[in-house]
């Protein structure tokens, strides 16, 4: 009698990988790793790296040899005398002009090749000839009209298709919240104006209007602000106001870059202070090193604030 002899087990071949989870169910993937996070998107402040920078108009160098180095959260006084391309050196770190020369980097951007990037993290506060207000508009116009312009230019695509998912309720809440954030760090109550937020911006006072525009600029939760002019046609109190207004931004997290006729000496809260002189012939100084004022030539005009205008008009706006 024969006995049966069992029929050999085949032997299974690996499978290929295809990436695919095991214990996931038949015919779906396993998630794609998440790629590396957008700097522009990363949350806190940017730090400004910049080194041996400049910019040079049709009349010649607007400034040169500049180089900053701050940390995140750090407020940067870009003081010098007039004419010495502050505006042009505030407008270039932030992705507003080209460079002609030199290498700088915006919270991990380089400022050369992704100057797009930069400015959707870094927000003009106040740049007179630039993001001027509208004088017969009122506040609250001018704060309704931002939070829409953010709402629909200034989100991430991600983040618009979930806004766009939410009820018009949720939606209506989110703005009121950001708007509420905003007016808080700029310090702006408007319950103090005349006429509240029915207030034209022609009847507000400088300092007002500096806190209206810091405000403006936080609504899109920048890493970085920048503010052109900070203590013109200020008194002594009211310049220790706005240095403490940008202070409390940057103890926040924002780093601001602020152009100043004069450097305050230190900020409350011990919030990090980097001064940069500009000056069109040696680059930065440090404020000790800070050059004389120029006479002004016999005909009354300025030659350097003419280069500056013609960098400007050169440029032009991003």
């Amino acid at each position: 009698m024969t006995r049966h002899q069992p029929e050999p087990e085949p032997q299974r071949q690996p499978e290929p990988d295809t990436g695919r989870d095991p214990a996931a169910p038949a015919g779906r993937a396993a998630p794609a790793p998440d790629p590396d996070p957008d700097p522009a998107e990363l949350p806190g402040g940017a730090a400004v790296e910049a080194e041996g920078i400049g910019l040079k108009g049709p009349r010649g160098w607007v400034f040169r040899e500049v180089t900053v180095e701050a940390a995140p959260g750090s407020v940067v006084a870009l003081t010098g005398a007039s004419g010495t391309g502050r505006t042009c050196l505030l407008l270039a770190l932030t992705g507003r002009m080209k460079l002609t020369e030199g290498e700088a980097r915006i919270g991990g951007l380089r400022l050369r090749k992704q100057a797009a990037a930069i400015r959707r993290t870094a927000a003009l506060a106040h740049v007179p000839g630039v993001d001027d207000l509208e004088p017969s508009l009122t506040v609250g116009e001018h704060l309704r009209e931002r939070v829409l312009l953010q709402r629909r230019y200034g989100t991430a695509p991600l983040a618009a298709l979930k806004a766009a998912l939410r009820s018009p309720r949720q939606r209506r809440a989110d703005a009121r919240r950001v708007h509420d954030e905003a007016l808080a760090a700029a310090g702006l109550d408007l319950a103090t104006l005349p006429k509240g937020p029915r207030t034209a911006v022609r009847d507000l006072e400088r300092l007002e209007r500096l806190r209206l525009c810091v405000a403006l600029a936080l609504i899109g939760r920048p890493r970085l602000i920048a503010v052109d002019d900070v203590d013109l046609k200020l008194s002594a109190p009211l310049r220790e106001e706005a240095w403490a207004l940008l202070a409390s931004v940057a103890a926040s997290g924002v780093t601001v870059l602020a152009v100043c006729g004069e450097a305050p000496a230190g900020l409350p809260g011990d919030v990090p202070l980097v001064v940069v002189v500009a000056d069109r012939a040696t680059g930065a100084r440090t404020a000790e090193d800070a050059p004389a004022e120029p006479a002004p030539k016999p005909d009354g005009t300025d030659e350097t604030e003419k280069e500056t205008a013609d960098a400007l008009a050169e440029t032009g706006r991003a």
